[in-house]
């Protein structure tokens, strides 16, 4: 599937993480509320495992923002090789954002991260040329995603939404003023609701008529 896809789990206000995050709470207050539909929660259900298959389906690429990576902020002062130990789960490069240039990091598994200091529209063709007919994801956290839905990449969303309310934290969806996709499949459980949505025709012309002109502009 060569789509660019992206799959974040969020609250009923809006939230996809809980204030001050953290080392020791890198989802924010409460942010683990959001998620244990896939963490072991024993009352997860069939539609919840289902979902978890819709997340952790292999893509070619991934492009994450340096937050999701890890806390560390400014120069890289310290060894880091992100939150998930040696072997990370997404077997394929994953492109991060950051302000401060770095050496690949090669785990087991297949994953590398590649760390981009050229932009969001830098780090997804680089995804999407060595991804090729297995696509991009855009793993998170908030700030990717806003720039990857307002640059109009993304094919599929799915969002998990949890019967939480958390107040405050990291939104997606701030500065956008349309959706553009409709929902093509829901489930739920006690623990979330999972709707997956697909670009609608008339985004998909829009973002094509927008690459377009901006292949125009690059070419002046």
């Amino acid at each position: 599937m060569s789509d660019t896809t992206c799959h974040m789990s969020i609250s009923l206000d809006g939230f996809v993480a809980g204030p001050d995050q953290s080392r020791d709470d890198p989802l924010g207050r409460r942010g683990r509320e959001l998620h244990g539909w896939h963490l072991g929660d024993p009352r997860a259900t069939d539609a919840d495992r289902t979902a978890t298959g819709w997340l952790m389906r292999p893509r070619g690429a991934y492009v994450m923002g340096r937050n999701m990576y890890g806390p560390i902020r400014g120069e890289w002062d310290e060894d880091w090789s992100g939150w998930w130990g040696p072997e990370p789960p997404y077997h394929a490069p994953v492109f991060v954002l950051t302000h401060h240039a770095h050496e690949p990091v090669e785990l087991e598994g297949g994953t590398t991260f590649h760390f981009v200091t050229a932009g969001f529209d830098a780090a997804f063709s680089a995804a999407r040329d060595i991804a090729g007919d297995q696509g991009v994801d855009i793993a998170g956290g908030a700030s990717t995603v806003r720039q990857a839905l307002a640059a109009g990449v993304v094919d599929e969303l799915t969002l998990d939404i949890a019967p939480v309310l958390l107040g405050s934290g990291e939104r997606i969806f701030d500065g956008s003023e349309t959706f553009g996709f409709e929902p093509v499949e829901v489930l739920h459980s006690p623990l979330s609701t999972h709707v997956r949505y697909r670009r609608t025709g008339a985004a998909l012309r829009q973002s094509r008529q927008d690459g377009l002109r901006n292949l125009e502009d690059a070419a002046e």
